[in-house]
Parts: structure tokens; sequence; C-alpha cells
């Protein structure tokens, strides 16, 4: 029989055994979101070593994304967002793809797109400027091979949530904008949902505008008409004019403003002393089309 004394020490080992167990189990779980079996089942195998479970189960959640990714990758996505960027003279745009509206709500399809927004804006933000306004677009290998600065690229983070969520998941597209100073960088999306890091919504627009002043008002009005009216061209008087282009519907300077239809974007920017160098529109699940007598050669290149 046990004396009541040894009794008391052994079950007193217990329950603290036991509490800093629990403590350790809550605290992972609290940490990491996964499971309680597999938070425990990582303790056990690493004899209670927090940073090693914590290694481990994120390496057994990327290598089940990354299966996960694998399994779902031919399911279509034609949901999805477009999120925009911008820090001083350099700005971002990307579109993201799942497959339901309703995960393109979700909180974890969200994280995603502002870690690549960001991501790609940090690398829009490397490259070098050899023009008054240079654009790069990158594709999905590019993008996904993009480092993210904790070890993993992009497409592991896309992995790991396409194993949470459960739908295939495409960062399709973006595009790196750089401007030289002197020039004003804007951007919008619609229907907006703005945090502080981004734009996001089904519609994008990134513009260039030189001025005396930064345009406050007229810069993201002008991004909205941009998503509004859909422009395939910016236009030129000197020679639209000559060549009767001025009534082209698609040419920008010649459209009704969006906001005031009382005059055209070229008498808007006339009243503003502005001048458009540059724009971008980007549309959920728009057909892309690449054309080589209009681009340059480094916006068609897959890594930018």
């Amino acid at each position: 029989m046990i004396p009541r004394q040894l009794f008391r020490s052994i079950h007193a080992n217990y329950l603290l055994c036991y509490s800093s167990k629990k403590t350790l189990l809550s605290k992972l779980r609290k940490k990491t979101g996964y499971t309680f079996v597999n938070c425990k089942k990582a303790l056990e195998m690493f004899d209670n070593d927090l940073v090693k479970a914590e290694e481990w189960l994120r390496e057994q959640a990327q290598s089940q994304g990354w299966s996960q990714a694998v399994k779902l990758q031919s399911r279509v996505t034609t949901q999805g967002l477009i999120a925009v960027a911008t820090n001083n003279n350099c700005g971002a745009v990307l579109e993201i793809n799942c497959e339901t509206d309703f995960v393109a709500r979700n909180k974890k399809f969200l994280e995603l797109a502002e870690i690549a927004l960001s991501t790609v804006l940090k690398h829009g933000m490397s490259l070098e400027l050899n023009s008054p306004v240079s654009k790069h677009t990158l594709f999905s290998d590019c993008i996904n091979a993009l480092p993210v600065g904790d070890g993993k690229n992009l497409g592991d983070h896309s992995a790991l949530t396409i194993g949470s969520i459960g739908e295939n998941i495409n960062i399709r597209r973006a595009l790196c904008i750089n401007t030289e100073r002197g020039l004003h960088l804007y951007g919008c999306t619609h229907p907006a949902t703005i945090n502080p890091v981004a734009s996001f919504g089904r519609y994008g627009a990134l513009l260039a505008l030189k001025s005396k002043q930064k345009c406050a008002n007229i810069g993201p009005q002008l991004c909205q008409h941009i998503i509004g009216m859909n422009p395939t061209k910016i236009g030129d008087p000197a020679v639209d004019e000559p060549n009767n282009n001025v009534e082209e519907e698609s040419v920008m300077l010649y459209q009704e403003f969006l906001l005031d239809s009382s005059m055209s974007v070229q008498q808007l920017l006339q009243d503003n002393k502005a001048e458009i160098i540059d724009f971008v529109r980007f549309e959920v699940g728009e057909t892309i089309e690449l054309d080589t007598q209009k681009q340059p050669l480094e916006s068609l290149e897959t890594c930018g």
C-alpha cells in the first residue's frame, strides 16, 4: 500500500505535469491554429519541445497543402479579386482567382491576397526604372516563385491556403509600375474594400499622372473613370485630330468624364493642368491579350 504522503506527492507531480502539458498544448494551438489532435501528436513526438513541434506542424501543413493544390489544379477558377496598392512612385495590381464567390470573401483568401500583393509590390520596388514609366507584367509561375521573407515563397503560401480552404486558388497575373520623380501614382478598386495594406474589388486601376501638384481629387476619380469606362488608350490630340480619331469611344481623352458628363476627360485635365502618362486596368476573369506590337519586351516576359 502506497503511503498517503507519497501518494500526495505523486498526485501533485502528475497534476503539475498535466497542467504544464495542457499549457503547452494551448499555446501551440493558439499560435498555429492547427487541430487539438495534431498539436498533441507534435508535442508527444518532440518531448514537448514547442519550437520543434511548431516547425513539424508547419512542414506537414505545407506538404498537405501542396498535395491538395496538385489535386485541385484542374478545377476552373472564375471568381476572385483584384488587389491594388501604391507606395510613393511604385504600384502593383494583382489578380487572384478561386472557384467560388464565397471563398473570394474568405478571411484566409484575403490574407493570401494581401501577402501576394505586398510581395509583388516589394519586387516592383527593386526593379530598375528605365523610362519615365516602367511596367513589368508577371504571370503565375514567376509570382509563385517570389520569396515572401519567411523562408517560403508565394507558391508555398498559396498551397497552405488551398489546403486550408479546400478550393483551387490561382494567382493569375500581376503588374508592377514604377514612375520617375515628379509623376504621381494613384490606384483604386471597385467595389472598394480597403484595409491598411491594399484595396480589393472585382476591378482595379493604376494611373500615372503628371501635374505640378498632387491631384488628390482627380487622381482617384480618373481611376474610377478607367474602371467604369474601360478606355483602351489615352489619346493624343496632335495625332488623333488630323486622323479624325477624336470620336473613338475607347480613347480616354475624348470620353465623357464618368463623374461629370458635362465635360470630357481632356477638359478635366486642362482645367487641372494635368497629363495622363500611363494607366492599367484589371478585371477579374478577363481575357489576357498580348500585343507584341504595342507592349515593350520586358512587360511580356514571364518574370517581369
